[in-house]
């Protein structure tokens, strides 16, 4: 089992008409996802144009939901995070500060379309030319993506 910590309109994108349903949907995807390969999950939100304007915090079917209040958005509460919550996380992102914030903190972050495409059935698979040789920062890569 896994932490997951996921930039979460990071994933779903911001272009869609209906973002509350993208949203719901990914959460409902998330719950799934969970069930079949037991993650410990926690997906963070912008919350600060329609909700509440405090950070709040919602568990559904097992995931953690923050959505940032007022003046804070989704990679700042993700930073806050990584520094505070001190464990081995699977940041799900491609905004490269969250990976960098990610790495520094000595977790390791995949980008948001490679955990979208497993996330929907899909395989990854990693050709390595002869001769190649990996860093240890795509090895560590790597090794977390064999674990989703």
């Amino acid at each position: 089992m896994s932490k997951l910590l996921i930039d979460g309109y990071n994933l779903i994108g911001i272009f869609h008409k209906n973002l509350k349903k993208a949203r719901q949907e990914l959460i409902q995807q998330l719950i799934e996802y969970r069930n079949k390969k037991g993650h410990d999950i926690t997906v963070v939100f912008d919350g600060y144009k329609e909700g509440p304007g405090k950070e709040t915090i919602d568990f559904q079917g097992g995931i953690r939901i923050i959505y940032s209040g007022a003046n804070e958005k989704a990679d700042d509460i993700i930073k806050r995070i990584l520094k505070t919550e001190k464990s081995f996380w699977i940041v799900i992102s491609s905004d490269r500060e969250i990976e960098r914030a990610a790495w520094e903190e000595n977790c390791v972050s995949v980008d948001s379309s490679i955990f979208f495409d497993i996330l929907n059935g899909e395989e990854f698979y990693f050709e390595q030319k002869k001769g190649m040789t990996l860093s240890k920062k795509q090895k560590a890569i790597l090794r977390a993506i064999s674990k989703l």
